[in-house]
């Protein structure tokens, strides 16, 4: 019974923390877009409590992802976006668009990059920087 509390806690919170960073229509979108070995932009720079509704779009034929587990990790995920990042990383085949709404929680510097083979060797990689 004990495990069972401390987990509903943690969604209660984070879902408070949703709610109450920004009201009703004050979500800011932003667009990502993947391409073939580039993030645009290579940077975001996302304010701290801050509803964002970040816009992944994949312009290539082929599957690209984006991997920032630190950033996802440290971020109040909407409760019906959570399951479409799996292990810190979003996955997109060619041409799909994916929303993820999330209210960034810690200050910080987190990197980001794509994990197929060479590709951020080839310089799909970034930076989210949460102010």
């Amino acid at each position: 019974m004990r495990h069972l509390k401390v987990p509903a806690l943690v969604m209660l919170a984070l879902c408070s923390a949703m709610a109450a960073a920004q009201p009703a229509g004050q979500v800011q979108t932003v667009t990502v877009t993947l391409s073939n070995f580039r993030f645009t932009p290579s940077t975001l720079t996302l304010q701290r409590g801050q509803s964002y509704r970040l816009h992944f779009v994949n312009s290539a034929s082929g599957g690209h992802n984006f991997v920032a587990k630190s950033f996802f990790a440290s971020s109040a995920i909407a409760p019906e976006d959570r399951g479409k990042v799996k292990d810190g990383e979003l996955a997109l085949h060619g041409g799909q668009s994916v929303d993820i709404l999330l209210v960034p929680g810690q200050a910080g510097t987190y990197e980001s990059h794509c994990s197929h083979f060479m590709h951020s060797s080839f310089g799909m990689k970034g930076t989210v920087i949460v102010q």
